[in-house]
């Protein structure tokens, strides 16, 4: 398998989870297995709580924003990432993150608008940074450990304030680039967590131990530690992007969020071609504040091979 195909599947993976996970957001745990008892049968693309079938949330819309910035200025230009979410929260998505809108809004410059938030709030560490992180980690995944891990925490940091939630980036980051390089993310996982900030460290070490698993978790999926573990959890223990996806949305609660994470290491893993046609053809991403655009599948696989290609000077 080519390192295009894996990151088409990372980029398309995301997306794809998104749009199936968007309309059981906030149910039970197991209504999409209830509804759509079998691998296969199809319909999963039912679209249903606001979402048109296919429809990709402020997940991927975001995630296409940072990465038509990457393609567009050869490399990470944080004002300018900041900008373009500053346009789309004031667009009116159909979904967005109290917290990020409160951070994308609020009238402070980039640089300081997060930290401002956190400080005030003192709760910072929710999952809206490591959704959107899919084309940054295809991005920097040739960069190296260190460089992508660190463009992970940059990119977090723009709306999200708490630690917790750059290192959560950072570790995905981290696990995209092993699997783009054909390597198995799970193996990868004692050498990155070494890697993780000291006073984060034990945190994820627990939710991405070989025996944790969701039932375990103290906190709702929302937050960033639990929402990777269960991406984790859920790559560990099925045997392709299906049923990785699947067990994901099974999960209940954040479904949109944790699919998408999911979808991401799963399709970085078993690359584009393992992605059911049924869902990426239905797949579409609205970009509200870019003109009324709407991206479809080959516009994200243009657009992944645009991160692959385009280098900055």
């Amino acid at each position: 398998m080519t390192w295009h195909e894996r990151a088409a599947g990372a980029v398309v993976g995301s997306a794809v989870g998104d749009a199936l996970g968007a309309p059981f957001e906030f149910g039970p745990a197991g209504a999409f297995s209830a509804r759509f008892p079998g691998c296969g049968a199809g319909g999963e693309m039912c679209g249903g709580g606001g979402w048109d079938p296919g429809e990709a949330t402020d997940d991927t819309q975001m995630a296409v924003l940072v990465a038509e910035s990457l393609v567009e200025h050869g490399g990470l230009d944080l004002p300018d990432v900041f900008a373009r979410f500053q346009r789309w929260a004031v667009s009116e998505p159909k979904d967005i993150g109290l917290q990020t809108e409160d951070v994308l809004t609020n009238g402070l410059p980039w640089e300081a608008a997060a930290a401002e938030h956190f400080r005030v709030s003192a709760r910072a560490a929710g999952n809206g940074a490591l959704m959107r992180a899919a084309t940054s980690a295809v991005r920097f995944a040739r960069d190296g450990r260190r460089a992508t891990m660190d463009a992970a925490r940059r990119i977090a940091a723009l709306t999200h304030g708490d630690r917790a939630a750059w290192e959560g980036t950072a570790v995905f980051h981290e696990l995209v680039r092993q699997a783009l390089h054909g390597g198995d993310p799970l193996a990868a996982l004692p050498g990155v967590l070494d890697l993780v900030h000291p006073g984060h460290r034990e945190r994820y070490a627990t939710v991405l131990a070989p025996d944790w698993h969701p039932g375990l978790a103290t906190e709702f999926n929302g937050a960033v530690w639990p929402c990777l573990g269960s991406a984790v959890w859920a790559l560990r223990t099925t045997g392709g992007y299906e049923e990785a996806v699947r067990a994901a949305i099974d999960l209940g609660g954040d479904t949109d969020t944790v699919a998408a994470v999911t979808g991401g290491l799963a399709g970085a893993r078993y690359g584009v071609g393992a992605i059911p046609v049924r869902w990426t053809g239905p797949l579409h991403v609205p970009l509200p504040g870019c003109g009324g655009r709407v991206l479809r599948l080959p516009d994200l696989l243009d657009l992944t091979h645009r991160l692959v290609t385009t280098r900055g000077g």
